[in-house]
């Protein structure tokens, strides 16, 4: 069984990924995979920098993420250019990972964590997608707590997101998390045991 999880921005997503880990699940980050998508002496490392400019390597040699997102905010079609360059990249990494994992552990629940899994067209690499999703304030006011950033900057995020209706309409399971983390877990654990038991079966 391998669960393709996603949600916003101060959704809850990670927080849900960490806890599934705990229960037994082997967690896939893609947000980390995306970072070893850039390492030097990658296929994908060469291509954006092709397709960028040398402007974007910084001096230790690796991509300068901030220089990077400069040449893409904002600009649809340079944003397209780079994430068909890494999107596959990563799903290439994550697939990697899960054929080890099924072969050490064939039972094994696999959580694939991804913020753009529906962007990126990454459901036909799931058994089933599970959004985790929270009210648009409370979103704003947890990023806000978290990450130090202003109002007008999370709402532009937020906005440049698919919408949780948009998410719901395509998940298999919807995980409200407008409530405390008990409440989130206490949801995460009746998932947890019918896939648990179907993987088992």
């Amino acid at each position: 069984m391998i669960i393709g999880l996603t949600g916003g921005i101060a959704s809850g997503k990670s927080t849900a990924a960490r806890y599934l880990g705990t229960l037994g699940a082997h967690v896939i980050d893609a947000d980390l995979l995306g970072h070893r998508a850039y390492e030097p002496e990658t296929q994908a490392f060469q291509a954006v920098v092709a397709a960028f400019g040398g402007e974007v390597v910084a001096a230790d040699g690796r991509i300068d993420r901030k220089v990077l997102g400069g040449k893409v905010f904002g600009r649809p079609d340079a944003l397209k250019r780079l994430t068909d360059i890494v999107w596959p990249e990563i799903r290439r990494l994550a697939e990697l990972e899960m054929t080890g994992v099924r072969a050490r552990e064939p039972g094994r629940v696999l959580v694939l964590e991804a913020a753009v899994l529906f962007e990126a067209g990454w459901q036909d690499a799931v058994d089933e997608t599970w959004v985790v999703t929270v009210g648009r304030d409370v979103a704003i006011q947890r990023a806000m707590a978290r990450d130090g950033s202003d109002k007008e900057a999370v709402q532009r995020r937020i906005d440049a997101q698919l919408s949780n209706e948009e998410r719901a309409a395509l998940a298999d399971v919807v995980i409200d998390n407008s409530g405390d983390e008990a409440a989130l877990r206490a949801q995460l654990d009746e998932h947890w045991r019918r896939v648990a038991g179907e993987s088992a079966a």
